[in-house]
């Protein structure tokens, strides 16, 4: 897709639908996009490239843009392959251009390309312009948000932000796509654990006129950025984004289930929103993103040969290394012998900041009892207490 989103600006975007797991891991069952970027001014400058699935379309679709014109340079934001596999490409098609990028940019270049690439690239920082003519792009360094190279640039006679990865979503290119369902596991999952360096950024980007935010994903955003911009400074807080409760839970054979089901009915006979989330049928990322999402969480789980229902030990490994913190959780455990989840689940939950473990913790043998129903009852009330 080209798309004019300035007079001398072009978007270039090609989709990606048939790509089941982003980075190997995420399930993305409406695709995503890879956006690049083209000014042409008295220079002209491409702002990235694309994942090397799609090359054909992107390769076509620039050479459409630029008319003949040669490129005279190529910033590169972001290392990350899907940004990045086509620099040879541009090379190839360009090759007196040179690359504008951060230090250790060029280090990971070289290890991508083999060959060092110091010579091809003129390396910027905090504070240097690229002086196109009319046009002018500052950068920023934006570390870790969310790999160490990243840079943003910011472009003052349009108000644009070309944002890197920040600011992107899972999802079509499509405008009027919900960008908060795209965009919220996108950054739960991949740019969560760096909330500190987010926080660093939108502090350097805050004195800035941002009239439309340009991500390597997703849509370009314009108009009335401050809720986009809000969203990123309660994500990057670790504050929650809406009071309710998220029940994530195991199952095996249905009766933690049914306990799950339970204490989410009773939530919503009370008014307030809960999530359930079934982590022997759902993929973790979709429960990462209601456990950051709620300001409270019930997590229910089978004993496993001594220890914990696999997938829920992978859930709370996922959500500590995402730096969950200050949240009320609730245990809820079964076992017909020797029940032992919530024990593990109890440590895990211990080493993450300022969570409060809430009882009193319900012990299932097997099926749920009517004194298990009352202890639902209690843990209910007091986590909403």
């Amino acid at each position: 897709m080209i798309s004019k989103i300035a007079d001398q600006i072009t978007l270039i975007s090609e989709a990606d639908q048939g790509f089941d797991l982003f980075e190997a891991r995420y399930p993305i069952p409406e695709g995503i996009t890879y956006n690049t970027y083209v000014i042409e001014d008295e220079k002209t400058v491409l702002l990235d490239a694309v994942d090397a699935k799609v090359t054909d379309e992107w390769v076509s679709d620039l050479k459409k843009v630029l008319n003949g014109r040669k490129l005279d340079y190529f910033v590169v934001h972001h290392m990350e392959p899907d940004h990045s596999a086509n620099i040879g490409t541009v090379l190839s098609m360009f090759p007196d251009v040179r690359i504008i990028t951060s230090a250790k940019a060029v280090k990971m270049m070289s290890q991508f390309m083999n060959e060092d690439m110091s010579s091809k690239c003129d390396v910027v920082k905090e504070g240097d312009v690229l002086d196109l003519g009319k046009h002018k792009l500052h950068f920023v360094e934006t570390m870790m948000v969310h790999w160490p190279e990243v840079i943003m640039s910011y472009e003052p006679t349009e108000g644009i932000l070309f944002s890197a990865d920040a600011f992107g979503r899972f999802g079509p290119y499509d405008p009027a796509y919900d960008w908060v369902k795209g965009a919220r596991r996108y950054y739960m999952n991949i740019v969560g654990k760096f909330g500190q360096m987010v926080q660093k950024a939108l502090a350097k980007l805050s004195p800035l006129d941002i009239k439309k935010i340009c991500p390597l994903h997703g849509c370009v955003l314009e108009g009335d950025l401050s809720g986009y911009l809000a969203l990123y400074d309660t994500w990057s807080s670790y504050r929650p984004e809406t009071e309710g409760v998220a029940v994530v839970y195991a199952s095996f054979y249905g009766n933690t289930r049914k306990a799950a089901e339970k204490i989410c009915q009773i939530f919503k006979d009370k008014g307030v929103e809960t999530q359930i989330v079934d982590l022997v049928h759902t993929d973790v990322s979709y429960a990462l993103e209601a456990a950051f999402r709620y300001s409270r969480m019930i997590v229910a789980a089978p004993s496993y040969e001594g220890g914990l229902a696999p997938q829920m030990e992978a859930f709370l490994l996922d959500i500590g290394g995402k730096k969950y913190q200050s949240r009320k959780v609730g245990i809820i455990e079964n076992g017909t012998f020797g029940p032992c989840a919530g024990k593990f689940m109890a440590k895990h939950l211990e080493t993450m900041e300022g969570v409060e473990i809430v009882g009193p913790k319900v012990t299932i043998h097997s099926a749920m009892s009517k004194e298990n129903e009352a202890q639902i009852e209690e843990l209910a009330a007091n986590i909403l207490g």
